[in-house]
């Protein structure tokens, strides 16, 4: 048996095809563009995620016969998207996507009834779907007139495998309409919102069945077998199962385009005043945690721009020794951020800059502030109850040992690194797809991955970096003052 999860990312889409044991037998990946049709705005056609899939599973069926033994599928999602759709089903327009800031002021608006936070749990982000949809009704009125469904991102795709409008409670609890506590819809946030139970799609939780891949889809598949397809999860509570982060203290910091400090909790303990996210996760009776920044090496790739040398290069510059942090300081807000502020206007800056300022003295800047702005989520996961040692590293910027080595001290917390192979949100998708077809229980199948090392903080240089870090938080306040 094989099992196959699909990561629907910002900028591609990802297949990964499994065995029965878990063990990754091949992956294929096709890629889509990100729209900007003005500053701030970011949107997608959904029809692109479909070709993208087409071509994947076209890919994975050439190159691995095991393809067509496949029981069970899962889909993971980029979060918050809202994917408009008219009675028929049809796209009305491109799905706005989750680090869209357009509906800033709606998103105030919501946030402003105490009720979204208390049912809810989480503050109104701009990037999440409620105000977009608010954003729709007071500028499209015509398109918000014609909505008959809003599908996210994931749940689009579940629309497209099963023939039904299905969404899992990880990618739900985003949308600021969900009763996070509670695992429904709320009748209060979504009338709140002007919208109806009937516009959503119908919840499952990320490790029970959604429904079964359309036969006509299997035949062109060349499958002879019926296939389960998950209730799936977002992003975050995908790459969670892949590392095996389901039970209290278990969770990972990860350096992608955005930062992601993510805990799972036992519990359901919201603090929405302190920007933290507090999500269902894709499994049951189980909650997460996270703490989002908006540019952690987009931060890197953003220097690497501006002085024409690769991010491996820059970083290369540092050495291997951690250093205290330097004069130079760097705000990582090149898009605004999440956790703490919930400030969609503020812009990053270099302060400290002197004649003697180098190119390693600005990389060493990003660095540090990356992982000062990932302790704000730390600080703010520990106000919560949560108790976190260790984590495990993962995402692109996970390949700086400079970096971790930064982070580890910045946070006190020992890193962990996975062995190489699988272990993101395809393989958490696959995951539940193995769940949801009976091929083995959570307990079994959600295990966390072999470490082949780990990263300590230096206690020599703990002082150093809390000294920075208290510089860091004094400058947010100075910097917004005058932007």
């Amino acid at each position: 048996m094989t099992f196959l999860g699909i990561d629907l990312g910002t900028s591609g889409l990802r297949a990964l095809l499994v065995d029965e044991d878990g063990r990754p037998l091949g992956s294929a990946e096709a890629h889509y563009p990100v729209s900007h049709p003005r500053s701030g705005w970011s949107e997608q056609e959904p029809a692109a995620w479909i070709a993208a899939l087409e071509s994947a599973v076209a890919a994975l069926r050439a190159s691995h016969p095991e393809f067509t033994t496949l029981r069970g599928v899962g889909v993971a999602g980029h979060m918050h998207g809202a994917t408009l759709l008219d009675k028929a089903d049809r796209v009305i327009r491109p799905c706005i996507l989750w680090n869209d800031t357009r509906s800033h002021v709606e998103a105030a608006q919501l946030d402003a009834d105490p009720d979204f936070r208390a049912i809810s749990g989480n503050i109104v982000f701009p990037g999440f779907t409620a105000p977009k949809l608010e954003w729709v009704r007071a500028h499209e009125p015509d398109h918000y007139n014609r909505v008959a469904r809003v599908l996210l991102p994931a749940a689009f795709l579940n629309l497209w495998l099963t023939g039904d409008h299905v969404a899992d409670m990880s990618d739900s609890a985003g949308t600021a309409w969900l009763d996070t506590g509670g695992r429904d819809w709320s009748e209060r946030l979504l009338a709140i919102g002007h919208m109806r139970r009937e516009q959503m799609p119908r919840l499952v939780e990320g490790s029970a069945p959604a429904g079964q891949l359309r036969p006509e889809l299997a035949r062109i598949w060349g499958l002879p077998q019926t296939v389960v397809v998950a209730g799936g999860a977002g992003d975050n509570a995908a790459a969670a199962c892949g590392i095996g982060a389901r039970t209290e203290g278990q969770g990972f910091v990860s350096l992608g385009t955005s930062g992601v400090l993510l805990a799972a909790r036992d519990g359901y303990h919201p603090a929405p005043e302190t920007a933290l996210h507090t999500f269902c996760h894709a499994l049951p009776d189980t909650w997460y945690q996270m703490g989002v920044m908006l540019s952690a090496t987009d931060s890197l790739n953003w220097l690497s721009q501006i002085t024409g040398a690769r991010p491996a290069e820059l970083t290369a510059g540092l050495g291997a020794d951690l250093r205290a942090p330097g004069p130079v300081r760097f705000l990582p807000y090149l898009s605004g951020e999440r956790t703490p502020h919930n400030d969609p206007v503020i812009r990053g800056s270099f302060t400290g800059l002197g004649s003697h300022t180098s190119r390693d003295d600005l990389t060493r800047a990003v660095l540090e502030g990356v992982a000062f702005a990932l302790r704000d989520s730390h600080e703010a996961l520990k106000a919560t109850g949560a108790s976190i040692t260790r984590l495990m590293a993962i995402g692109g910027g996970a390949r700086s040992p400079y970096w971790l080595k930064a982070i580890a001290t910045a946070l006190d917390v020992t890193l962990t690194l996975p062995a190489g192979g699988e272990f993101g949100a395809a393989l958490g998708a696959a995951r539940l797809g193995m769940v949801a077809s009976g091929a083995g229980g959570i307990d079994e199948v959600m295990t966390a991955p072999d470490v082949t090392g780990e990263v300590a903080p230096d206690p020599a240089l703990r002082g150093a970096f809390d000294e920075g870090y208290a510089a860091f938080r004094a400058a947010y306040p100075a910097i917004r003052a005058v932007q």
